[in-house]
């Protein structure tokens, strides 16, 4: 059996990632880069041809937004092309020549499994370390991207590649269990129409920056036709390459500023209420699963310390699961007990559900002695 050379530990898994693509972050950031280089090629285009002027200084910058629009796309992909993941007894490591992260097999908390949209049977899995609360509560997370059956890696990891089936992420988790493991509960987040308004400071923000968008926009196009009628009253043809350049250009601007501002209010709010209507809670009595759409996570009920119920809207309440781990004790790698400050990524909370007491029982009594809210 082969050794890491690192740890001199033997080696029970090795893969390198098969699915190079960059993050969703990226090709939007890319895509915008993309826009503004047409955009200032544009305009460039109608400086010199309009005005007689050197267009040096708008075509230098539509090459950098483009040399750096081609960064975000391909980028990971290069950086990706050459990682190495590896599963010891005792750790998980990801390497790439010299750099190496590495997290302890019995230190993490739990999985999270986001499958890809374009490769059936492909995503990423990323392992989360429990981190203590408040004022120290840090990220600690290591992902394995583009991986083949991620699932069936994170059943190696957790020691139960025996039982494990190889799963699909089209397939509800239901369906995708252990040999042998039964759901003993299942329940989804109460429909509300209270999730389609922001309900914290970040959510309350982003509508007001995307508020702020639309107002840019109305302006663009309220000052936008006035200039090109200005400047066909000045005798700029119509029909010519000048205007149409600038023409070309403001619509892309608009186009791209609206397309930021409703992109922005999804995220906020209808993104939100989106993935309650695609979230599903289960719990057997070996792990806790929740899935979304195409990211689930994946919990040992061994890992929870307490259970804490906080009510919520309509009745129904709030189960925060305190994720145990060494030298930490944590709701998730985001935050502290009974916090809801959102994330984008699935926590160990069961929100808005009406069996919240089912739940509880099931997930039998806490072995933390920690405070129950109520």
């Amino acid at each position: 059996m082969a050794h890491d050379s690192f740890f001199g530990e033997p080696i029970v898994w090795s893969g390198r990632p098969t699915d190079l693509r960059a993050p969703a972050i990226l090709k939007a950031a890319g895509a915008l880069l993309m826009l503004t280089s047409v955009v200032s090629g544009l305009f460039a285009l109608a400086q010199a041809v309009a005005l007689r002027v050197s267009p040096a200084s708008s075509f230098l910058f539509a090459a950098w937004c483009a040399g750096l629009a081609w960064a975000c796309f391909y980028g990971p992909r290069i950086w990706l092309r050459r990682a190495q993941y590896i599963v010891t007894n005792q750790h998980v490591i990801w390497r790439r020549g010299p750099f190496r992260r590495t997290i302890e097999r019995g230190s993490i908390s739990f999985a999270r499994v986001f499958w890809s949209g374009n490769t059936p049977g492909v995503g990423d899995l990323q392992l989360v370390r429990a981190v203590p609360t408040g004022a120290l509560r840090r990220r600690l997370t290591l992902t394995l991207t583009g991986l083949v059956a991620p699932d069936r890696v994170w059943a190696i990891i957790r020691g139960a590649e025996a039982v494990a089936p190889r799963g699909v992420g089209s397939r509800p988790l239901a369906q995708r269990l252990d040999v042998g493991e039964k759901v003993l509960w299942s329940g989804r987040p109460s429909r509300t129409v209270r999730v389609y308004f922001p309900t914290d400071q970040r959510e309350w923000m982003l509508m007001v920056v995307s508020a702020f968008l639309f107002a840019v926009l109305a302006r663009i196009i309220h000052r936008g036709i006035p200039t090109l009628e200005k400047l066909h009253a000045a005798g700029l043809a119509t029909s010519s390459l000048a205007f149409a350049a600038v023409a070309m250009g403001m619509a892309l601007t608009a186009g791209m500023v609206l397309a930021s501002a409703a992109y922005i209010a999804h995220h906020a709010v209808v993104r939100r209420a989106w993935h309650d209507s695609e979230t599903k809670y289960l719990i057997t009595e070996r792990r806790v699963l929740i899935q979304r759409g195409r990211e689930e996570l994946h919990l040992d009920r061994t890992r929870v310390a307490d259970v804490i119920e906080a009510p919520a809207v309509g009745g129904t309440r709030n189960v925060f699961l305190v994720v145990d781990g060494p030298r930490a004790r944590a709701l998730a790698a985001s935050g502290a007990f009974g916090e809801l400050r959102r994330s984008p990524n699935l926590r160990p909370v069961f929100e808005r559900v009406a069996d919240a007491e089912g739940a509880i029982r099931i997930l039998g009594p806490p072995n933390s002695g920690l405070p129950r809210a109520a």
